[in-house]
């Protein structure tokens, strides 16, 4: 007779749905004779491994206190149907993946429910809104965490119900094609200096750093005409955002770099290639930090919410790679000191060759902190347990 798992499992932006795309793969591979139901909030990489969508959480990755009231009604209803969809399939195990402004309240409502909730990346509690540990104490049945850091905050807070499962890019962040192939498919110069700009996946997050990003570019292309831009983005979502800002740029006199190009799903090669970046802060710091490519961390966000949520940050650094590394490995540019001064400045210092080649010997350092590949395997067979337990 074959064995039937129910899975419920709920991601809300890209880097979620990737992680739980993998995830699910790992659970597959974990026990081939299973047959696994997974259903829940699904972005399209968790569609195409067969997840039964209840919301499609492709729309539902926003920043911000005014854009969460704004979208309130859209959260309500995704959130009102996964509890209606929870209830009715009697799911094994409910999986949270990341985004935790609403994953942590549906591990609230359905734990309440009956059901056993794992949470599969850790909200960054650590970092702000501490207050939160009481929620996954109460609510959490397993965290699987994926810094190295982090099961121990988690115990000098009482929560013991923690695995550490490393960090599912320290062996899938890959690069496919050497700088000099790269560099020929995309006719750049691989002599010349090369710089990468990431200015994030969210719409919010493009229209608030890219046009910092391309006066900074600007400003360098003045002082030294060699340097090669490129404009990386994990996927084409929001490349016309991308364009757009451009444009508009362009349309306001800004004299932008003849070399720049902007590429979707190439992100490790082109910062592989990289003498330099400007990346955003979040997931890509721990990305570029692996590729081991010297950048500077960047960040804005609307007056209010720096308002709203500086109070609440209680870490020394805000770039996740000088988390790991434990020291600023990079230069961080948050607010009011991220402009394009600070930053062609800051770009230009990693171009000299002892700064650069000593900022990646830090790198290669921290990376080596994230494990050596095997998390996805490793959570999957924790929530195995748990559900045989």
């Amino acid at each position: 007779m074959v064995k039937t798992r129910k899975v419920m499992i709920v991601a809300g932006e890209a880097s979620g749905d990737t992680h739980a795309a993998k995830l699910i793969r790992a659970m597959r591979d974990a026990e081939p004779d299973t047959e696994f139901q997974f259903f829940g909030g699904a972005g399209p990489k968790m569609r195409s491994e067969g997840v039964d969508a209840i919301v499609k959480s492709d729309g539902l990755s926003i920043v911000g206190l005014a854009e969460i009231a704004f979208a309130l009604p859209v959260f309500l209803k995704a959130f009102n149907n996964l509890k209606r969809a929870a209830i009715e399939r009697k799911p094994d195990v409910v999986i949270l993946v990341d985004f935790p402004d609403f994953n942590l309240k549906l591990a609230k409502t359905l734990k309440r429910k009956g059901f056993r909730v794992v949470y599969y990346i850790s909200p960054q509690l650590w970092a702000w809104r501490k207050y939160r540990v009481r929620s996954v104490k109460k609510y959490v049945d397993l965290m699987l965490t994926i810094l190295p850091f982090e099961q121990d905050w988690y115990a000098r807070h009482g929560v013991e119900n923690v695995a550490y499962v490393g960090s599912p890019l320290a062996r899938e962040v890959q690069v496919d094609k050497p700088k000099d192939e790269f560099c020929r498919d995309h006719d750049l110069d691989s002599s010349k200096p090369i710089i990468s700009l990431l200015p994030g996946s969210r719409h919010k997050e493009i229209v608030r750093i890219l046009p910092v990003m391309l006066a900074a570019a600007s400003a360098i292309s003045k002082q030294n005409d060699d340097v090669q831009f490129l404009i990386a983005m994990g996927s084409n979502r929001n490349i016309a955002d991308v364009k757009r800002v451009i444009g508009d740029a362009a349309s306001q006199g800004l004299q932008l770099p003849g070399t720049l190009k902007v590429l979707d799903a190439e992100t490790y090669d082109a910062l592989n290639a990289s003498d330099t970046a400007a990346v955003t802060s979040g997931t890509a710091t721990l990305e570029a930090g692996i590729v081991g490519t010297p950048m500077v961390v960047v960040y804005k966000t609307s007056a209010l919410n720096y308002k709203l949520f500086e109070p609440m940050i209680d870490v020394p650094h805000y770039g996740l790679i000088n988390l790991i590394a434990g020291k600023r490995v990079a230069r961080e540019l948050i607010q009011g000191e991220f402009t394009s001064q600070s930053l062609s400045d800051e770009l230009l210092r990693l171009l000299k060759p002892e700064t650069n080649a000593a900022v990646r010997a830090d790198l290669k350092i921290a990376a080596d902190k994230l494990g050596h590949g095997g998390a996805s395997k490793r959570a999957a067979e924790a929530i195995l347990n748990l559900i045989d337990s």
